[in-house]
């Protein structure tokens, strides 16, 4: 019977165990450059069988949030080889999630000033990056009107997210995670509601709309193979104005098959109810699963018990937690020994110093009592 404990061989990296630690921002890296303290942070978490870092720009253009580090430059690699040394190291797995936010980027974190790129030139217009207002400070600022790319530019887009995943290799990283995820670059090309092209990446079809995520995929599987290549996906997902559209599950299902053909490391499902979104259509997890035959992760909710219980229905393979490893380091031996958690501190999610970061430690109390 299989549980979050167990190792799990990874299209040929063994996993020590079954949680993963997933991707999230911390706005740490002033510069755009991993530093040590982001070095002292992962390597904190090491005990995850997967760490996926946060989410790691692959350009400026791609940027949409103060002090995150990228993964374009030489000096970017050097910094991030810090960071997967240490991990593995302390024996740990990670891959870094490559990320172009699209539509959701403020021009002040844009070359010149220039508007954000998208699939579109609709305006996130309830949503916010995380730029510099008038004033020069870094806070949450509306997101800017973008200019939708043009249908020649969309190779060099593609390029760049390859180029990532080599720079990523160059790194020492086991892997990367493409994000497709929570209202993107890649989602508002999938998105049906927000895609309004009429050329061959848009349009009523499933095809031409997911056109652009499976090229993004297929590029990096041909610079650093399929066994390393992982993607988010947010099925249903409502975050940064996206909306229902005509076809959505056949849409998901559709990446669910193509991905499973290309074989590639996994598909990382973010369930996005816990953060205030309608939850995933019932069934629609298993119909997922039964498309899609590879490595399943699911993020967004989850406890130990319910993890524990998807896994050994097959429902899943690896079960990923978030907000409960920015509290909890060691989170991995609380739940094995059932351990009490610890709440983070949410005003130091993003940004500041190593409070609310680097400074929370592993326990060191009493067991709690087994229940009977």
């Amino acid at each position: 019977m299989a549980d979050i404990f167990d190792t799990y061989d990874l299209s040929g990296l063994l996993l020590k165990n079954r949680v993963v630690m997933a991707p999230m921002t911390r706005a740490r890296a002033p510069g755009y450059l991993p530093n040590a303290e982001m070095v002292r942070y992962y390597g904190q978490r090491a005990g995850a069988g997967l760490i996926v870092t946060e989410g790691t720009p692959i350009s400026r253009e791609g940027n949409g949030f103060v002090d995150c580090p990228g993964i374009w430059s030489d000096e970017q690699v050097a910094g991030w080889s810090e960071v997967t040394h240490r991990v593995h190291d302390l024996g740990g797995s990670i891959f870094t999630q490559i990320w172009h936010v699209g539509r959701m980027s403020h021009v002040s974190l844009q070359v010149g000033e220039e508007p954000p790129v998208s699939s579109t030139a609709q305006q996130a217009a309830h949503s916010s990056a995380f730029g510099y207002d008038q004033d020069g400070q870094a806070g949450f600022v509306k997101a800017s009107k973008p200019r939708a790319l043009a249908t020649a530019e969309i190779d060099r887009v593609i390029g760049d997210f390859a180029q990532a995943a080599v720079n990523a290799d160059s790194a020492g990283f086991d892997g990367v995670e493409i994000h497709g995820a929570n209202g993107y670059l890649v989602e508002q090309f999938i998105n049906g509601a927000v895609n309004d092209r009429t050329d061959r990446y848009g349009g009523d079809t499933v095809e031409n709309r997911t056109r652009f995520a499976l090229e993004v995929v297929d590029a990096c599987i041909e610079r650093i193979g399929a066994s390393r290549v992982g993607i988010r996906l947010s099925p249903f997902g409502r975050l940064h104005d996206l909306e229902a559209f005509d076809g959505e599950e056949e849409t998901f299902l559709h990446l669910a098959r193509e991905l499973g053909k290309r074989g590639i490391a996994y598909i990382h499902l973010m369930e996005q109810a816990s953060r205030g979104a309608p939850a995933m259509p019932d069934g629609f997890l298993a119909r997922f699963r039964q498309a899609y035959p590879g490595t399943l992760i699911l993020a967004g909710g989850l406890s130990k018990e319910k993890a524990n219980a998807l896994i050994e229905e097959g429902v899943i393979d690896l079960a990923a937690f978030g907000a409960p490893y920015v509290a909890n380091p060691d989170l991995v031996e609380r739940f094995r020994k059932d351990w009490p958690t610890e709440e983070p501190d949410k005003d130091r999610f993003y940004g500041g110093d190593a409070r609310g970061y680097t400074d929370y430690r592993p326990y060191t109390g009493q067991r709690v009592a087994e229940s009977a």
